[in-house]
């Protein structure tokens, strides 16, 4: 439901309008220094309103430590972190709770909670929720010393200048999708196990938690379909398992094999456009036309890089740890 992992395991919670969203880690290493400025970068990277094509919506995003951080390190308590919500305008939604917007989440939540979900800016299925995710990253990422996760941007609307597929949106007054690449250096051979624990797998369902995501492919994907075997096939170069090719992205038969971990994403377009569609009312039980009014953003690929290194990190963060290639206590020496 809303937690996920074995031993490094999260707990997400809140929703966009209500009080706050947040994260609890159970399994974090006691030892790990830890303060408000670990956090910095990576919120800010996650932040609305900072480029063409996001949200306005603007928060503080400070966090808040309740429990699991003493004198400045983890007690390996579980650590629970709060973002507050202050900037709100839930009266945005009050006209669109009848009318279930096409993409989002509305229908299928009212259907399941019965009316009672908190509707406010999609409640608890808003992608606002990932501000904790990245805390949460931000812990894994530091937990994985060594080990570098980045993200980028390959393309928005199919469109590799990522300034002219914005701009498609903007002359649409549409939104529009992109593609987002993740690559993990540094990793060691054998994380991972075969069949339902694979890395892959993994990944994936964490992945699949961040709003918006319809795809992802590992190494050469869906390609790896037209090709020749040998063509494919990763030829190993010496003992430690370098290879010549990494058309496996780095996994094979579910564990690492030592190179780096390549896989990409699919971002659908936002849901919440200002053009205007159809969708049934459920108070008149007619098909209307509407538009979608509040603060949205344009493109949801451009925010996801952040998130998708933090999602990645977690899994990894509790892999080391299932192989006992991170210690429980201190794990990380501070500097």
């Amino acid at each position: 439901m809303n937690s996920f992992g074995r031993l490094f395991r999260v707990h997400i919670l809140g929703e966009s309008h209500g009080h706050c969203a947040g994260i609890v880690i159970d399994g974090c290493p006691a030892g790990l220094p830890l303060d408000a400025a670990d956090f910095v970068t990576d919120i800010e990277r996650r932040k609305g309103g900072l480029q063409k094509g996001t949200t306005p919506r603007k928060e503080d995003d400070l966090p808040e430590f309740k429990s699991g951080l003493f004198n400045g390190h983890t007690t390996g308590a579980p650590v629970t972190i709060l973002f507050a919500n202050n900037n709100t305008r839930s009266g945005d939604y009050e006209k669109q709770r009848a009318v279930p917007r096409p993409g989002h989440a509305d229908f299928t939540a009212h259907a399941k909670y019965g009316g009672y979900e908190d509707f406010r800016g999609g409640g608890h299925f808003s992608g606002r929720l990932t501000v904790a995710l990245v805390a949460a990253g931000v812990i894994a990422k530091k937990l994985l010393a060594g080990i570098t996760v980045e993200s980028t941007i390959l393309e928005v609307g199919g469109e590799t200048d990522i300034e002219k597929g914005l701009q498609k949106a903007i002359d649409a007054k549409d939104s529009i999708g992109g593609i987002v690449e993740c690559t993990v250096k540094g990793l060691p051979v054998g994380l991972g196990e075969h069949f339902f624990d694979s890395v892959e797998s993994l990944i994936s369902h964490a992945v699949f938690a961040i709003p918006a995501i319809r795809g992802i492919e590992f190494g050469t994907g869906f390609a790896a379909a037209r090709m020749f075997g040998t063509d494919h096939n990763d030829a190993i170069t010496d003992a430690a398992g370098t290879t010549a090719t990494n058309h496996s992205g780095g996994v094979v038969g579910g564990i690492t094999n030592g190179n780096p971990l390549v896989f990409r994403i699919a971002v659908k377009p936002t849901s919440s456009t200002p053009k205007e569609q159809h969708t049934w009312n459920r108070e008149t039980g007619n098909i209307e036309s509407f538009s979608v009014k509040g603060r949205h953003d344009l493109c949801i690929a451009l925010r996801v890089p952040v998130v998708l290194e933090a999602v990645t990190a977690m899994v990894l963060a509790d892999l080391m740890l299932l192989e006992q290639k991170l210690s429980r206590v201190n794990p990380v020496q501070p500097s």
